[in-house]
């Protein structure tokens, strides 16, 4: 190993604060964990932007990214309201945090999407994903060999979520209830239909938030 990487100071990310500190009284016993099967494959958008992130980080331009630095952090403490815990039954857990984080940042890509504008920017939001990821990986002590593979299967999910709420925010309330069954970590007497009130709440918010604001993290 070579000694100057060894001795490098870790980096904390904002996605590693938040999977590492609970936002309510911590819940136990969740009945699901991040074994549960993925609802869709890693597709040639997602691997592209793997390799986007790639191809950035050895690039001197710059980063076109820092403009949704702020969307981020608010798609971050979105997903760490207590309420998702509290009352939604979602483990306050690494598992059901990185859940509650996949959720918002699903939601808000689907939200650009849906915009000319915004559309071709959301594989640019998706990059603070896999970049904190990569970040919070190698500080668990996963090699450089492996990192790649548990990065492509974190994208892999992603896309399995954003599939997932698609659908359910398309087809009504039971399809999203049973989206977020699926793909949240809940504690026993947790509630994925509430979990789903919620999400269609924030749909709500996110859809009435103009692109300037929602860019700037204000989200009405």
């Amino acid at each position: 190993m070579n000694p100057e990487r060894r001795n490098k100071p870790k980096r904390r990310s904002i996605l590693g604060h938040a999977l590492g500190r609970p936002a309510a009284r911590r819940n136990t016993n969740p009945v699901r964990t991040w074994g549960r099967p993925l609802e869709l494959p890693m597709n040639m958008a997602q691997s592209a932007q793997v390799m986007s992130l790639i191809t950035r980080l050895f690039s001197s331009r710059p980063d076109p990214r820092l403009a949704l630095r702020p969307l981020w952090h608010r798609t971050i403490e979105i997903a760490r309201e207590p309420e998702w815990y509290r009352d939604c039954g979602v483990a306050d857990t690494i598992e059901g945090r990185f859940d509650m984080v996949a959720a918002v940042l699903s939601l808000v890509m689907l939200r650009m999407e849906d915009d000319p504008e915004l559309a071709p920017r959301t594989s640019l939001l998706a990059e603070f994903f896999v970049e904190d990821m990569d970040g919070q990986l190698r500080q668990a002590g996963i090699g450089d060999l492996f990192v790649g593979k548990h990065i492509g299967k974190l994208m892999s999910t992603l896309g399995g979520r954003i599939g997932a709420y698609r659908q359910g925010l398309r087809e009504g309330h039971e399809e999203l209830a049973a989206a977020a069954q699926r793909n949240l970590t809940l504690i026993e007497g947790g509630d994925p239909g509430l979990a789903a009130v919620r999400l269609e709440e924030l749909h709500k918010r996110l859809a009435s938030t103009d692109n300037a604001a929602l860019l700037a993290g204000e989200i009405a």
